[in-house]
Protein backbone atom coordinates (compact mmCIF):
# COMPACT_ATOMS: atom_id res chain seq x y z
CA UNK A 1 0.00 0.00 0.00
CA UNK A 2 1.44 3.37 -1.00
CA UNK A 3 1.48 6.69 0.75
CA UNK A 4 -1.94 8.38 0.87
CA UNK A 5 -2.51 12.12 1.22
CA UNK A 6 -5.60 11.49 3.37
CA UNK A 7 -3.53 9.45 5.83
CA UNK A 8 -0.87 12.15 6.02
CA UNK A 9 -3.53 14.79 6.73
CA UNK A 10 -5.12 12.65 9.47
CA UNK A 11 -1.71 11.95 11.03
CA UNK A 12 -0.99 15.69 10.94
CA UNK A 13 -4.23 16.46 12.80
CA UNK A 14 -3.52 13.69 15.30
CA UNK A 15 0.01 14.96 15.96
CA UNK A 16 -1.33 18.50 16.44
CA UNK A 17 -3.92 17.35 19.02
CA UNK A 18 -1.33 15.18 20.77
CA UNK A 19 1.23 18.00 20.98
CA UNK A 20 -1.35 20.54 22.12
CA UNK A 21 -2.47 18.21 24.92
CA UNK A 22 1.11 17.68 26.04
CA UNK A 23 1.78 21.42 26.19
CA UNK A 24 -1.55 22.70 27.51
CA UNK A 25 -2.34 19.99 30.06
CA UNK A 26 0.69 17.76 30.73
CA UNK A 27 3.71 20.10 30.71
CA UNK A 28 1.75 23.11 31.99
CA UNK A 29 0.76 21.18 35.11
CA UNK A 30 4.06 19.38 35.67
CA UNK A 31 2.70 15.91 34.88
CA UNK A 32 4.71 13.11 33.29
CA UNK A 33 4.11 10.63 30.49
CA UNK A 34 5.18 7.14 29.56
CA UNK A 35 7.53 6.06 26.79
CA UNK A 36 9.88 8.35 24.90
CA UNK A 37 7.47 11.22 25.46
CA UNK A 38 8.05 10.83 29.19
CA UNK A 39 11.81 11.01 28.64
CA UNK A 40 11.45 14.23 26.64
CA UNK A 41 9.36 15.74 29.46
CA UNK A 42 11.91 14.69 32.06
CA UNK A 43 14.68 16.32 30.01
CA UNK A 44 12.58 19.48 29.92
CA UNK A 45 11.84 19.51 33.66
CA UNK A 46 15.42 18.74 34.76
CA UNK A 47 17.59 20.44 32.14
CA UNK A 48 15.17 22.77 30.38
CA UNK A 49 15.73 21.06 27.03
CA UNK A 50 13.17 21.70 24.28
CA UNK A 51 10.79 18.69 24.11
CA UNK A 52 10.48 18.86 20.31
CA UNK A 53 14.24 18.70 19.77
CA UNK A 54 14.73 15.90 22.31
CA UNK A 55 11.88 13.90 20.76
CA UNK A 56 13.50 14.09 17.34
CA UNK A 57 17.00 13.25 18.60
CA UNK A 58 15.78 10.23 20.58
CA UNK A 59 13.99 8.78 17.57
CA UNK A 60 16.70 9.32 14.94
CA UNK A 61 18.62 6.09 15.75
CA UNK A 62 15.38 4.09 15.73
CA UNK A 63 14.51 5.24 12.21
CA UNK A 64 17.38 3.19 10.80
CA UNK A 65 16.65 0.18 13.02
CA UNK A 66 12.92 0.23 12.46
CA UNK A 67 12.96 0.51 8.66
CA UNK A 68 13.24 -3.27 8.18
CA UNK A 69 10.75 -4.06 10.96
CA UNK A 70 7.94 -1.66 10.01
CA UNK A 71 8.36 -1.66 6.23
CA UNK A 72 8.67 1.31 3.89
CA UNK A 73 5.15 2.75 4.10
CA UNK A 74 4.77 2.46 7.89
CA UNK A 75 8.25 3.85 8.42
CA UNK A 76 7.56 6.88 6.21
CA UNK A 77 4.38 7.55 8.20
CA UNK A 78 6.39 7.13 11.42
CA UNK A 79 9.13 9.55 10.36
CA UNK A 80 6.45 12.01 9.31
CA UNK A 81 4.61 11.56 12.62
CA UNK A 82 7.73 12.05 14.76
CA UNK A 83 8.69 15.17 12.79
CA UNK A 84 5.14 16.57 13.00
CA UNK A 85 5.04 16.03 16.77
CA UNK A 86 8.35 17.84 17.21
CA UNK A 87 7.15 20.76 15.07
CA UNK A 88 3.80 21.05 16.87
CA UNK A 89 5.45 20.83 20.29
CA UNK A 90 7.36 23.95 19.28
CA UNK A 91 4.28 25.63 17.75
CA UNK A 92 2.21 25.12 20.92
CA UNK A 93 4.96 25.75 23.48
CA UNK A 94 3.36 29.05 24.56
CA UNK A 95 0.10 27.24 25.47
CA UNK A 96 1.19 26.26 28.97
CA UNK A 97 -1.28 27.75 31.40
CA UNK A 98 -1.53 25.56 34.54
CA UNK A 99 -4.90 24.64 36.08
CA UNK A 100 -4.20 25.75 39.64
CA UNK A 101 -5.50 23.39 42.30
CA UNK A 102 -7.20 20.98 39.89
CA UNK A 103 -4.67 18.35 38.84
CA UNK A 104 -7.36 15.70 38.38
CA UNK A 105 -9.07 17.78 35.70
CA UNK A 106 -5.70 18.42 34.07
CA UNK A 107 -4.92 14.68 34.10
CA UNK A 108 -8.29 13.78 32.58
CA UNK A 109 -7.98 16.32 29.78
CA UNK A 110 -4.36 15.33 29.19
CA UNK A 111 -5.46 11.72 28.77
CA UNK A 112 -8.31 12.63 26.41
CA UNK A 113 -6.28 14.92 24.14
CA UNK A 114 -3.19 12.71 24.04
CA UNK A 115 -5.33 9.60 23.47
CA UNK A 116 -7.38 11.28 20.75
CA UNK A 117 -4.26 12.47 18.95
CA UNK A 118 -2.47 9.13 19.14
CA UNK A 119 -5.65 7.26 18.23
CA UNK A 120 -5.90 9.22 14.97
CA UNK A 121 -2.22 8.65 14.21
CA UNK A 122 -2.50 4.88 14.82
CA UNK A 123 -5.81 4.59 12.95
CA UNK A 124 -4.27 5.98 9.77
CA UNK A 125 -1.16 3.82 9.81
CA UNK A 126 1.33 6.07 11.59
CA UNK A 127 3.15 6.00 14.90
CA UNK A 128 5.00 8.60 16.93
CA UNK A 129 8.12 6.44 17.04
CA UNK A 130 9.89 5.62 20.29
CA UNK A 131 8.51 2.68 22.20
CA UNK A 132 6.26 1.70 19.27
CA UNK A 133 9.38 0.73 17.32
CA UNK A 134 11.14 -0.84 20.32
CA UNK A 135 8.03 -2.92 21.09
CA UNK A 136 7.96 -4.36 17.57
CA UNK A 137 11.69 -5.14 17.77
CA UNK A 138 11.17 -6.91 21.12
CA UNK A 139 8.28 -8.88 19.62
CA UNK A 140 10.37 -9.99 16.67
CA UNK A 141 13.62 -10.85 18.44
CA UNK A 142 12.59 -11.60 22.05
CA UNK A 143 9.08 -12.93 21.54
CA UNK A 144 7.58 -10.31 23.89
CA UNK A 145 4.12 -8.98 23.25
CA UNK A 146 3.87 -5.33 22.19
CA UNK A 147 1.68 -4.58 25.22
CA UNK A 148 4.20 -6.07 27.63
CA UNK A 149 7.10 -4.03 26.26
CA UNK A 150 5.15 -0.78 26.27
CA UNK A 151 3.83 -1.39 29.79
CA UNK A 152 7.30 -2.13 31.23
CA UNK A 153 8.85 0.89 29.51
CA UNK A 154 6.03 3.20 30.61
CA UNK A 155 6.26 1.88 34.18
CA UNK A 156 10.00 2.53 34.28
CA UNK A 157 9.73 6.08 32.87
CA UNK A 158 6.82 7.11 35.12
CA UNK A 159 8.60 5.59 38.12
CA UNK A 160 11.72 7.61 37.32
CA UNK A 161 9.60 10.72 36.81
CA UNK A 162 8.06 10.34 40.26
CA UNK A 163 11.44 11.16 41.80
CA UNK A 164 11.39 14.60 40.16
CA UNK A 165 7.72 15.55 39.96
CA UNK A 166 6.63 13.99 43.25
CA UNK A 167 4.38 11.08 44.20
CA UNK A 168 1.11 13.02 43.86
CA UNK A 169 1.75 14.16 40.28
CA UNK A 170 3.03 10.70 39.37
CA UNK A 171 -0.30 9.24 40.51
CA UNK A 172 -2.21 11.81 38.45
CA UNK A 173 0.03 10.85 35.53
CA UNK A 174 -1.16 7.25 35.86
CA UNK A 175 -4.74 8.53 35.61
CA UNK A 176 -3.86 10.42 32.42
CA UNK A 177 -2.10 7.38 30.91
CA UNK A 178 -5.05 5.11 31.74
CA UNK A 179 -7.59 7.52 30.21
CA UNK A 180 -5.35 8.02 27.17
CA UNK A 181 -5.14 4.25 26.55
CA UNK A 182 -8.93 3.92 26.67
CA UNK A 183 -9.40 6.85 24.26
CA UNK A 184 -6.85 5.35 21.83
CA UNK A 185 -8.81 2.08 21.83
CA UNK A 186 -12.09 3.93 21.30
CA UNK A 187 -10.79 5.97 18.34
CA UNK A 188 -9.43 2.86 16.62
CA UNK A 189 -12.41 0.60 17.32
CA UNK A 190 -15.07 3.11 16.29
CA UNK A 191 -13.71 3.02 12.73
CA UNK A 192 -15.12 -0.43 12.02
CA UNK A 193 -17.54 -1.06 14.88
CA UNK A 194 -20.88 -2.57 13.98
CA UNK A 195 -23.85 -4.57 15.25
CA UNK A 196 -24.37 -8.31 14.91
CA UNK A 197 -27.82 -9.90 14.87
CA UNK A 198 -28.67 -13.53 15.62
CA UNK A 199 -32.10 -14.31 14.17
CA UNK A 200 -34.14 -17.44 14.89
CA UNK A 201 -37.24 -17.72 12.71
CA UNK A 202 -39.41 -20.06 10.68
CA UNK A 203 -38.67 -17.84 7.66
CA UNK A 204 -34.87 -17.43 7.79
CA UNK A 205 -34.51 -18.05 4.04
CA UNK A 206 -36.91 -15.20 3.18
CA UNK A 207 -35.26 -12.90 5.72
CA UNK A 208 -31.82 -13.70 4.27
CA UNK A 209 -33.07 -13.03 0.75
CA UNK A 210 -34.48 -9.62 1.68
CA UNK A 211 -31.34 -8.65 3.59
CA UNK A 212 -29.26 -9.50 0.53
CA UNK A 213 -31.41 -7.63 -1.99
CA UNK A 214 -32.76 -4.71 0.06
CA UNK A 215 -29.83 -3.98 2.38
CA UNK A 216 -27.05 -5.41 0.21
CA UNK A 217 -25.62 -7.22 3.20
CA UNK A 218 -24.53 -10.80 3.49
CA UNK A 219 -26.04 -13.30 5.89
CA UNK A 220 -24.84 -16.66 7.18
CA UNK A 221 -27.17 -19.58 7.86
CA UNK A 222 -26.14 -21.67 10.85
CA UNK A 223 -27.61 -24.98 11.91
CA UNK A 224 -29.31 -24.94 15.32
CA UNK A 225 -31.45 -27.15 17.52
CA UNK A 226 -34.12 -26.05 19.97
CA UNK A 227 -33.08 -26.73 23.56
CA UNK A 228 -36.65 -27.57 24.62
CA UNK A 229 -38.21 -29.06 21.50
CA UNK A 230 -35.07 -30.56 19.97
CA UNK A 231 -36.30 -29.38 16.56
CA UNK A 232 -33.72 -28.58 13.89
CA UNK A 233 -33.87 -25.03 12.50
CA UNK A 234 -31.75 -22.46 10.72
CA UNK A 235 -30.20 -19.57 12.64
CA UNK A 236 -29.29 -16.41 10.74
CA UNK A 237 -26.15 -14.42 11.60
CA UNK A 238 -25.89 -10.90 10.15
CA UNK A 239 -23.44 -8.04 10.71
CA UNK A 240 -24.53 -4.51 9.78
CA UNK A 241 -23.35 -0.99 10.53
CA UNK A 242 -24.83 0.78 13.55
CA UNK A 243 -27.08 3.04 11.49
CA UNK A 244 -28.60 0.01 9.72
CA UNK A 245 -29.75 -1.89 12.79
CA UNK A 246 -33.23 -0.31 13.00
CA UNK A 247 -33.81 -1.05 9.32
CA UNK A 248 -32.77 -4.66 9.88
CA UNK A 249 -35.13 -5.08 12.83
CA UNK A 250 -38.02 -3.59 10.85
CA UNK A 251 -37.31 -5.93 7.93
CA UNK A 252 -37.27 -9.01 10.18
CA UNK A 253 -40.50 -7.92 11.86
CA UNK A 254 -42.21 -7.52 8.45
CA UNK A 255 -41.31 -11.08 7.45
CA UNK A 256 -41.85 -12.75 10.82
CA UNK A 257 -43.26 -10.69 13.74
CA UNK A 258 -42.53 -13.62 16.08
CA UNK A 259 -38.87 -14.04 15.15
CA UNK A 260 -36.31 -14.13 17.97
CA UNK A 261 -33.67 -11.43 17.41
CA UNK A 262 -30.60 -10.86 19.61
CA UNK A 263 -28.43 -7.78 18.92
CA UNK A 264 -24.88 -7.38 20.14
CA UNK A 265 -21.94 -5.03 19.60
CA UNK A 266 -19.03 -6.18 17.47
CA UNK A 267 -15.71 -4.38 17.11
CA UNK A 268 -12.91 -4.21 14.61
CA UNK A 269 -14.94 -5.62 11.71
CA UNK A 270 -12.96 -6.46 8.57
CA UNK A 271 -14.11 -7.76 5.22
CA UNK A 272 -16.55 -7.02 2.42
CA UNK A 273 -18.98 -4.23 3.20
CA UNK A 274 -16.79 -2.76 5.93
CA UNK A 275 -13.11 -2.62 4.92
CA UNK A 276 -13.42 -4.17 1.45
CA UNK A 277 -15.78 -3.35 -1.42
CA UNK A 278 -17.57 -5.88 -3.63
CA UNK A 279 -14.39 -6.27 -5.70
CA UNK A 280 -12.31 -7.13 -2.60
CA UNK A 281 -10.50 -3.79 -2.77
CA UNK A 282 -9.82 -1.71 0.39
CA UNK A 283 -12.50 0.92 1.03
CA UNK A 284 -11.18 4.43 1.37
CA UNK A 285 -12.18 5.68 4.79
Amino acid sequence: MGIRLKNLLAITVGCAIFSFGLNYFTIANGLAEGGFTGITLLANYIFGFDPGVVNLLLNLPLFFIGWKVLGRTSMIYTIYGVTAVSVFLWVFEDFREPLHGDLLLAALYAGVTVGLGLGLVFRYGGTTGGVDILARLAQKYLGWTIGRTMFLFDLFVIGASAYYIGREKAMYTLVAVFVGARVIDFVQEVAYSAKAAIIVSEATAEIARRILHEMERGATLLKGKGGYTGAERDVLYVVVSRNEIQRLKALVHQVDPYAFVAIQDVRDVHGEGFTLDEHKRPIEG
